[in-house]
């Protein structure tokens, strides 16, 4: 398994629906663990996390080609895209 830096400056959707929840649900509690530790590994997790989640793209899973929607989430996530382009 290599890493693709190629892949990731595309900028597609990878991350599901259920990911998006888990991702964002763990964001939110290392983001509340790291303000009463005082820790900056755990906020930068937590950031990082909440980020992936609210963009529906992960940059790892771009270097490594995983892919965590469904047939029917990637449709919906590429239309909003394509109606933007159609109206200019």
């Amino acid at each position: 398994m290599s890493f693709d830096y190629k892949r990731m400056i595309k900028f597609e959707h990878n991350v599901g629906a259920k990911d998006k929840k888990i991702r964002l649900y763990a964001g939110v509690a290392l983001l509340a663990v790291s303000l009463f530790t005082a820790s900056i590994i755990l906020l930068l997790v937590g950031l990082v996390l909440v980020a992936t989640s609210y963009f529906g793209w992960c940059p790892a899973y771009s270097g490594f080609g995983k892919n965590s929607l469904e047939a029917g989430e990637a449709e919906a996530a590429a239309a909003p895209a394509e109606s933007e382009s159609d109206s200019e």
